[in-house]
């Protein structure tokens, strides 16, 4: 078996990720769509204190952008479907002509609603109701279809119970959402919405799994089994049957890493078949959202760039050690540190709430990290950077702004 180095494997991931890539002049809609493909799915996360986190995947592989041109792509329900939201790896907008690849999993959970004892199966008046309205009205939001209280048609008509049966039949494929706003899920039949060669488009399981855990491992780079199942939340089991198919067809390969081991033994990793090792790192400053595909998984992160995370919303604020949403940092093929960045959107100010540097960093980090910190303010229209008193970093960030 072959066996590459923990240098070797950051590369592959950081290249098939698009990073370093970027285009020299503007932005186009073709970037955007072929940056969505090479990851496979652009997480959903409502935090927006710096931008939301489907945002920022775009400007760390592309640089400054146009985020209307990403809303018009993504979010626009009146325009056809080219990216659909469904739950890949999480809440995911995903390339519409996937969308014959996850009917297996929408028919097991079509499947699961249908036992007598499901949730669904004893609110299906009400499920119904609400499929109705949406064919006959057209699209809308869980508030829209709520309505006001003094107008709910009985017990059943409660705030949960819609909720419920929306999410229910989102996940069964039913109906799907075509865009967002103020981040609620505009709800419409999936036979409005996605073209009828793909709902027709019938693909066995075994067959549509394998070729979602073959654009998992396209997506990682190289990967070990926990991560590859990981990517679009697969059960380990079926995720290595389905990688043992791939390898004996030929379209995988077993590979070693060095220092990539667990109990002592090297862990198998994989990549496509084919497969180019980088002569060098992509030279790449940017930040991250803490839903990227590089770092959402935080074992693999640990594991590949030494990279310890976890995002402290939930932690009380006296017991943060880095900072409400930090960002990591990323330089070349290391994760170099983290920095909470919040917009002032009304006073047209990036506030570095804190910014801490890793043991290990380029020499000059600080410089490329300040220059990052421009960028992310231009790019969101704001003029002024004020940075806090928090961080080894933000002490040299304060040095330059």
């Amino acid at each position: 078996m072959t066996t590459v180095s923990a240098a070797e494997a950051r590369r592959l991931a950081l290249v098939a990720q698009g990073f370093g890539s970027s285009p020299r002049g503007i932005v186009t809609a073709e970037h955007l769509t072929d940056t969505i493909a090479r990851l496979g799915a652009l997480q959903l996360d409502s935090v927006n204190v710096f931008e939301r986190s489907h945002y920022l995947p775009m400007f760390s592989r592309l640089g400054s952008y146009d985020t209307a041109l990403l809303d018009h792509l993504l979010l626009d329900p009146h325009v056809p479907a080219t990216h659909i939201e469904y739950w890949a790896h999480e809440a995911a907008f995903i390339p519409v002509e996937s969308w014959p690849l996850w009917q297996w999993r929408m028919l097991e959970s079509r499947e699961r609603n249908l036992r007598p004892d499901s949730w669904l199966a004893q609110h299906r008046k009400l499920a119904d109701e609400l499929l109705a309205r949406l064919h006959s009205d057209g699209p809308a939001t869980f508030s829209q279809l709520e309505g006001k209280r003094d107008q709910r048609r009985g017990s059943w008509w409660d705030w949960s119970d819609v909720k419920v049966a929306l999410e229910s039949l989102f996940e069964d494929g039913v109906i799907t959402a075509i865009g967002r706003t103020n981040f609620q899920r505009i709800y419409a039949p999936v036979a409005d919405v996605i073209p009828h060669h793909l709902l027709d488009t019938a693909v066995d399981k075994p067959v549509a799994r394998r070729a979602l855990v073959l654009d998992a491992v396209r997506a990682l780079g190289i990967g070990v089994l926990t991560d590859i199942a990981d990517y679009y939340r697969f059960k380990i089991a079926p995720t290595k049957v389905a990688l043992d198919e791939l390898v004996d067809a030929g379209a995988v390969h077993r590979v070693g890493v060095d220092g990539w081991t667990h109990r002592g033994e090297t862990l198998d990793a994989y990549v496509v078949a084919g497969t180019t090792i980088p002569n060098r790192a992509p030279h790449v400053s940017t930040i991250l959202t803490p839903f990227d595909p590089i770092t959402w998984n935080r074992v693999r992160a640990s594991r590949m760039f030494g990279f310890d995370y976890r995002i402290e919303i939930y932690t009380p604020a006296a017991k943060r050690i880095y900072g409400y949403y930090s960002l990591p940092i990323l330089m070349d093929d290391a994760l170099v540190g983290r920095i909470d960045l919040k917009a002032d959107r009304k006073n047209r100010t990036l506030i570095v709430k804190s910014a801490h540097w890793e043991p290990t960093r380029p020499a000059d980090a600080a410089d490329r990290l300040s220059e990052v910190v421009r960028r992310a303010a231009a790019w969101r229209g704001l003029e002024n950077i004020v940075v806090d008193d928090w961080g080894d970093a933000a002490a040299d960030l304060r040095q330059m702004f």
